[in-house]
């Protein structure tokens, strides 16, 4: 085995489980992405940008319309195939396959099969990281999060959040790839980081065994 540290991550959650902000603390953790003597950027993507409309908080590859399906799932597959094609590099991604099902369960009453992604997906080394809070912690997340939210109006239910992480744990244990759950209700991003990191290192999931 090579000292080359190539975890693959997707982290998924939803709302105000600080996803984002745990994702670039792994993209420079040494015992993620080994140590650095000066700041670089290692690949992070999402399938929640909004690239499929062109205006801000638009549609995508989770909230896509019915009739976006087919480009929806041409992008699923063009992602996997850049990843199957650079399988021997550091891949975190900050929602994925999981948060579509949900979205498109719950707002468009249409279940998606994706186990062919997942399946690719284990052969490459991918993980699975599901950040949840308790009921009661979600108002405290959002006090922070509207200091710095350029849309701040999302954030108006929390109980459509609450609804979306019932859905999405469900989705999570249904999940083939290796995965964990991760607590973020003390909102102790460090320590939420770390438990990744010993997750990763235990489950021989930091370098190619592939």
């Amino acid at each position: 085995m090579s000292g080359k540290l190539c975890p693959k991550i997707i982290l998924e959650g939803t709302r105000l489980t600080f996803k984002t902000e745990i994702a670039f603390e792994l993209n420079e953790h040494p015992r993620v992405v080994g140590p650095r003597k000066y700041r670089y950027h290692s690949p992070i993507i999402s399938a929640e940008w909004c690239a499929f409309s062109n205006f801000p908080w638009g549609r995508g590859l989770i909230n896509f319309n019915p009739d976006e399906e087919k480009l929806a799932m041409e992008s699923y597959d063009a992602w996997l195939r850049v990843l199957e094609l650079q399988k021997y590099y550091s891949w975190i991604i900050d929602r994925f396959h999981i948060s579509t099902r949900m979205f498109q369960l719950k707002n468009n009453n249409r279940e998606y099969d994706f186990r062919w992604i997942e399946e690719r997906l284990l052969k490459i080394g991918f993980c699975l990281i599901f950040l949840y809070r308790d009921e009661d912690s979600f108002e405290s997340a959002l006090s922070e999060r509207l200091k710095v939210s350029g849309n701040p109006s999302q954030y108006s239910n929390l109980g459509a959040f609450i609804d979306d992480q019932i859905i999405l744990k469900r989705l999570v244990e249904e999940s083939i790839l290796p995965k964990c759950e991760i607590n973020i209700s003390d909102n102790n991003i460090k320590r939420a980081v770390e438990e990744i990191a010993d997750f990763l290192s235990d489950n021989n999931l930091l370098y190619a065994n592939y």
